[in-house]
């Protein structure tokens, strides 16, 4: 049988590659030859540095990459929307299918043990090849990059789906807090979704740069003391309508609170830490609602895509790196190291 390799990660902040079959696909299935997978802040934080995941969502030592995209190469029987050389998104959580978020679309809140997510208990998109149901890709554009396709697996779907939900429009001024990939996309959305004044906060330096490189905000504020006060100044001492945070971050996240509107909208997208805030003052006063956000749905991962098509938006220029797959290793690590932008592996890169 034919070999391939595939990048598996230990947990001690290194990466293996390791030699796999490539995979036949079975009914329902489709074999993805990869053209760009990029990576994740929650493979970093969760499986790279070391193992949190516990139970059936641990990482189970499969292939990594849950941010992949490909070109058909081969077709299981009973394929029915797809043929070879379409050119594919995958949602990157494969559910029963049968249950009632499967249902609405929702796989990454499905609750079933046949629930699987690529690069997480099944292999995923960091090697040559990639075994997916067909029920899991999303057909893209041929105005979309691969690498397009790729953000928006996972990083561009998330940012849509907490915009879809506190209902970004031409109404709102926009926060983003937290200026890594996710908050470079949410900027992004935001202005797709016509909201009228762009902000955008955080603490690392190069992050700063690169937002005002890439022209996503109308003001980008290093975050200290003085920050809610220029979020302020800017909103004609409002707030922002609409505020995403991608920090993850206590000071971050009680920054995004703060600096919501009366009756705006706060959605909580950066994972793991903690917040802690005045319930009265921060919010039941203030009439804000706090959302909490996690990934997409397939049909709004159909919707975005569309979308970025529509709008002449590329997710790949928030891309500062691109490696080819045996140099993942180095990828990898200068993703841990938190200060660029979105990094990409690319299995034909040489």
């Amino acid at each position: 049988m034919a070999k391939m390799t595939g990048v598996v990660l230990p947990g001690n902040s290194t990466v293996e590659f390791r030699e796999f079959d490539i995979p036949e696909p079975g009914h329902g299935q489709v074999l993805l030859k990869i053209k760009a997978s990029s990576i994740c802040g929650s493979d970093i934080r969760a499986i790279y540095r070391e193992h949190l995941g516990k139970g059936p969502e641990a990482y189970q030592g499969v292939i990594c990459g849950h941010e992949p995209c490909g070109q058909v190469a081969k077709l299981g029987p009973g394929v029915k929307r797809f043929k070879e050389g379409d050119r594919v998104v995958v949602y990157h959580i494969s559910g029963c299918g049968l249950c009632h978020d499967c249902r609405m679309g929702y796989q990454i809140s499905c609750s079933s043990p046949h629930r699987a997510a690529y690069g997480w208990q099944r292999d995923g998109g960091n090697a040559e090849y990639m075994l997916t149901e067909e029920a899991d890709l999303v057909l893209m554009p041929d105005s979309m990059t691969y690498a397009d396709g790729a953000l928006c697996a996972c990083g561009f779907g998330t940012c849509y789906e907490a915009i879809e939900r506190i209902q970004v429009s031409g109404k709102d001024r926009f926060l983003a807090v937290g200026l890594g990939p996710m908050g470079l996309a949410a900027l992004m959305l935001a202005k797709g979704m016509g909201a009228t004044k762009l902000i955008g906060v955080d603490v690392v330096d190069e992050r700063i740069e690169l937002a005002k490189k890439l022209g996503v905000a109308d003001l980008v504020l290093k975050a200290d003391d003085s920050t809610l006060a220029k979020i302020k100044d800017a909103t004609d001492g409002l707030g922002c309508e609409s505020v995403v945070d991608c920090s993850g971050a206590p000071a971050g996240r009680l920054l995004s609170i703060q600096a919501t509107r009366q009756w705006g909208k706060v959605a909580f997208v950066g994972e793991g830490n903690t917040v802690e805030f005045e319930p009265s003052r921060d919010i039941i006063h203030n009439q804000i609602t706090v959302y909490g956000s996690w990934v997409t749905s397939v049909p709004h991962l159909e919707e975005l895509v569309e979308k970025i098509g529509r709008w002449d938006m590329h997710p790949d220029i928030t891309v500062t790196h691109t490696f080819p797959l045996n140099k993942a290793d180095e990828a990898y690590d200068l993703m841990d190291q938190g200060k660029c932008g979105k990094v990409v592996i690319a299995p034909d890169e040489s």
